[in-house]
């Protein structure tokens, strides 16, 4: 993958570091009824409903959750920052620097798919792409309608600002407990919560589907954000030289995030989908570049997903 001389995106903030106060826990909307706490392999949340992708959260940190979710308050950062997180060491200025170059790839791609209209119909009109905001925090950030989390929630999005949330000290967690290295694996993260932007504009993230619960919804969810980060993938390979070695660093890192994988053996906890559902829908967007082959709703029975 080359960023050499590549386009950045200037729908970028750089929040700082959050300071050592007390923030109000995660107070996203409707969190409670909406995260799933799964203890095992370091515990992965999901909230899909609200375009929140995958991360990971300590151990050590799985009673602040709780307490959070029950209304409590979790010990975090402060929500007003200080500082640069891309200034703070070389390593979080090359993050940020890439990560403005995969934003404004994704930017590239969607604005024409939006305006072709090759895309996954549902309710909403979605009429023009609307560029969404990559923040890079540390420590703890706020949001403008998602309430308030720590860098230990890893990246999400976030439906009521339209913003992309991210510590660049994800990709060392993506390469060092997560077993998923490689630049093109970190492009796929930013690629998959662009996805959920996708989703937040054509009103895919709205969708319910009759006798199905919110974890089997989610799957959906979460599959076509990931077949959503396969087209961009596709459309975006001549322009980044995207190779076969960065391919298989994408598809390692979906590999990594599947529920079972993550250790998940009851199928009624999956929140995002196996292993090989989720490499398979990369894949579909990569190899097929169709937006609307990345229907996860028009697949009638779950267990076919």
């Amino acid at each position: 993958m080359e960023i050499q001389g590549r386009r950045r995106s200037s729908n970028f903030e750089d929040r700082g570091s959050g300071g050592g106060g007390r923030a109000g826990g995660i107070p996203v909307q409707g969190l409670s009824s909406l995260v799933r706490l799964l203890g095992i392999k370091g515990t992965l949340i999901a909230a899909a409903v609200l375009g929140i992708g995958f991360f990971v959260l300590p151990a050590s940190l799985k009673q602040q959750l709780l307490g959070a979710l029950s209304g409590g308050a979790a010990e975090g950062g402060s929500a007003q920052g200080s500082g640069s997180v891309c200034e703070a060491s070389a390593v979080n200025g090359k993050a940020c620097d890439f990560s403005r170059v995969v934003l404004a790839s994704t930017e590239d791609v969607w604005k024409p798919l939006f305006q072709s209209g090759a895309l996954p119909r549902y309710a909403a009109a979605p009429g023009a792409y609307r560029e969404p905001v990559l923040v890079v925090f540390a420590s703890s950030v706020s949001t403008g309608g998602c309430g308030s989390a720590t860098s230990d929630v890893g990246p999400f999005y976030c439906p009521a600002d339209s913003k992309l949330y991210i510590d660049p000290g994800f990709y060392d967690v993506m390469e060092k407990r997560l077993r998923a290295p490689g630049d093109f694996a970190q492009a796929y993260v930013i690629a998959h919560e662009v996805g959920h932007h996708v989703q937040n504009l054509i009103g895919a993230n709205r969708l319910k589907v009759d006798g199905e619960t919110k974890n089997q919804v989610s799957v959906r969810l979460e599959l076509q954000a990931d077949c959503l980060a396969g087209v961009w993938g596709h459309s975006a390979r001549a322009s980044l030289s995207i190779t076969d070695e960065d391919l298989s660093e994408a598809t390692n890192a979906a590999h990594s995030i599947g529920d079972d994988t993550l250790g998940h053996s009851n199928e009624k906890d999956y929140t995002h989908g196996t292993s090989d559902q989720r490499k398979r829908w990369f894949k579909r967007g990569f190899e097929g570049g169709d937006a609307r082959t990345c229907d996860t709703f028009a697949v009638k029975r779950y267990a076919e997903l």
